[in-house]
């Protein structure tokens, strides 16, 4: 059974988006179990561009309260991390790993010259780029292409969703993207696929060739997946929203110790122009019950000191609300760190400077290049300088 290449590209489902992705190769032939002890990082994007100061909110700062007279968040309101600083009410769990030492704050993120385009400023969070620097790969990618050359059992990174974003994308090795591990290996297990993949020839079109051999790993991965998913079934309850789910996915995949570092997974929009609050509190109340549960089966688990959660935004809003009751684009936001092996605990740099703006909007004062060398060196055991191509200052939460 031979195909053309235009046959090939128009075969279902699973000749889709995650199919088309270069593969975990030889990563997912054997299983390679992972102890406890094994560093993790997951990565929760805030897709939209999420308004910082309604996020993390100054709420002793007068000129807060002047720039927003109708969407500033009152101090009563407010969930009371510090004298000065609250948290969104719709952060409930948040609050909670404050207090128990389990969550850090990272104020006033950015990079040089910020681009308010959300298509170009994620762009610049997920390659890690400079501004006016355009790159084709991902740091996460990057990451998997460094960690690991040569070795037969390279580790991976799995994405919640159905395409694989750029973060994940390497020169050599790229990362793998689903939304259900059920889904993908009843997907994979439909009898067209396996007779085409038993039927693979020995062709001379590299094109053709490549995608029978993308296809025979995808089959591979996909039932390597799901079974590792099942190993360690998770009692904890979970919302039945879209981040609860793929949380709960992620946890399952931690404590079956399948040989991955990195899980990333979105949520939004909080592309927030218009009604702001209602908006923000949706997303917040799914994030916050999404947590709760992912860390309380960690902890029952006795796996959050081995895990960090860390968030992230293409940028913050304008300090001052618009004429809808919402913000516009701005530039630097704040980060959150989530975890059981946090150094630095609570807010650990000072608050937004809302007396000195640039045009309205936040000044940077920490790189999130900085960010990712740090996750890199101290969690991860990477080469930073070598996958950010220079050498970052090391923050020190972790």
């Amino acid at each position: 059974m031979i195909l053309k290449r235009r046959e090939f590209l128009q075969i279902g489902s699973l000749a889709s988006a995650t199919l088309m992705m270069p593969k975990f190769l030889k990563a997912f032939e054997q299983p390679l179990r992972v102890p406890p002890g094994n560093k993790v990082l997951v990565i929760l994007q805030l897709s939209g561009g999420n308004d910082g100061l309604n996020t993390v909110i100054p709420v002793t700062n007068d000129l807060y309260y002047k720039a927003r007279p109708r969407l500033g968040i009152k101090k009563t309101d407010a969930l009371s991390l510090t004298a000065d600083a609250g948290i969104n009410p719709a952060l409930a769990s948040f609050e909670a790993l404050f207090d128990e030492g389990n969550l850090s704050v990272l104020n006033s993120v950015g990079y040089p010259n910020p681009d308010r385009s959300h298509f170009r400023s994620m762009d610049i969070w997920q390659s890690a780029s400079d501004s006016k620097e355009y790159i084709n790969t991902g740091w996460v990618g990057r990451y998997l292409d460094a960690q690991c050359k040569g070795c037969d059992k390279p580790t991976q990174a799995l994405e919640l969703d159905d395409m694989l974003s750029l973060a994940m994308k390497g020169e050599q090795q790229k990362g793998f993207a689903f939304t259900d591990p059920r889904r993908l290996y009843s997907s994979s297990n439909e009898k067209f696929y396996k007779d085409l993949n038993k039927a693979h020839p020995a062709i001379t079109d590299d094109t053709v060739d490549y995608l029978y051999k993308t296809m025979s790993a995808t089959l591979s991965s996909a039932d390597y997946i799901f079974k590792q998913s099942k190993l360690h079934p998770t009692s904890e309850i979970y919302p039945a929203t879209e981040l609860g789910k793929n949380l709960k996915t992620i946890a399952s995949l931690i404590m079956s110790d399948i040989n991955t570092k990195i899980y990333y997974v979105s949520v939004g929009s909080f592309d927030t122009h218009v009604g702001q609050d209602g908006q923000q509190k949706r997303l917040f109340t799914e994030i916050s019950d999404a947590v709760k549960s992912f860390t309380n089966d960690l902890k029952k688990n006795n796996r959050f000191d081995d895990v960090l959660l860390m968030t992230f935004s293409e940028f913050g809003r304008r300090v001052a609300q618009n004429a809808s009751n919402g913000t516009d684009h701005g530039t630097a936001n704040n980060m959150f760190f989530i975890g059981g092996d946090l150094k630095q605990k609570g807010i650990i740099n000072d608050m937004p400077n809302l007396a000195d703006l640039n045009e309205g909007d936040l000044k940077f004062q920490v790189d999130f290049k900085n960010v990712y060398a740090t996750v890199l060196h101290k969690w991860l055991g990477a080469d930073d300088k070598a996958i950010l191509k220079k050498q970052y200052d090391y923050l020190q939460f972790i």
